[in-house]
């Protein structure tokens, strides 16, 4: 099952068997990181290091940039979650420090995070915004299970984690910046967080999101009234195109931002 964020959850049935992603292999260029879920005990063997033995419901996270050797002496059933490498480092940074990661089943975090795959496997989520905050649960319980094992430890990953996010909140706001009633609860409620905790956000970056938006859509007008001609782009247009409702009430921030009113701005381009 693929989802946003270049996430994929699946499941394996194998009968007794062998494998290995040899160096040969390798040249393919994947390097997503795999996190599989075991129901029986196995053996493993990674970037020719000796034998691990998994018990089952341990967590395995490597990289498919290793290469890796697998036995599974009877029937087994395995739960995998493919997760883009970019994208779990920035969570849990200097994860590839190591090649993999052996977490047992009492890790904080990992019933969680089990149960959060099954039910995501059994329930597939049901419109592209639910796809969408699914993978980032995911991706969040990936790199609190993550918090004990990853040198550099919790705090830096909770750092981490708020900066992925607010890159994330950036960019849904300035994907909906024409929307007048873009909102910080609709923002948060497609993130899956509270206003309070993007509120938070914002401010350990000293400012706060309706400073934010608005100072987006004053930068995108200022763009548009130097990009635009006067018969192609009239201001009040422009003004309606970024998201303002208001004409008098985008005059007056637009002079405050730019020290310059947006005629002026126009006439100082053409």
């Amino acid at each position: 099952m693929p989802l946003p964020g270049g996430l994929t959850v699946a499941r394996g049935h194998y009968n007794p068997m062998g494998g290995a992603r040899t160096r040969e292999l390798l040249q393919d260029g994947r390097e997503q990181y795999l996190l599989l879920i075991h129901n029986e005990e196995h053996e493993i063997s990674i970037d020719g290091k000796a034998l691990i033995k998994i018990t089952p419901s341990d967590i395995v996270l490597l990289n498919e940039g290793t290469c890796h050797e697998f036995w599974y002496g009877k029937p087994t059933t395995v739960d995998l979650v493919s997760l883009d490498r970019q994208m779990l480092a920035d969570l849990a940074p200097r994860i590839e420090l190591e090649a993999s990661y052996l977490i047992p089943a009492t890790a904080c975090g990992m019933p969680l995070l089990a149960n959060y795959v099954e039910t995501l496997r059994r329930h597939p989520p049901a419109s592209a915004r639910d796809g969408d905050m699914a993978s980032r649960h995911v991706y969040d319980l990936t790199a609190l299970v993550l918090d004990g094992f990853v040198r550099g430890g919790a705090e830096r990953n909770e750092r981490s984690k708020a900066a992925a996010r607010f890159r994330l909140v950036q960019r849904v706001v300035l994907e909906n910046l024409s929307d007048p009633g873009l909102h910080i609860d609709l923002v948060a409620q497609r993130q899956g967080v509270t206003p309070r905790y993007i509120q938070r956000l914002f401010e350990s970056e000293g400012t706060t999101f309706t400073e934010y938006v608005r100072d987006c859509r004053l930068d995108l007008a200022f763009r548009l009234l130097r990009e635009r001609d006067a018969d192609s782009g009239m201001i009040t247009a422009i003004a309606y195109d970024v998201g303002f409702s208001d004409l008098s009430t985008f005059s007056r921030a637009f002079r405050r931002r730019f020290a310059a009113t947006p005629s002026e701005i126009r006439r100082s381009s053409f």
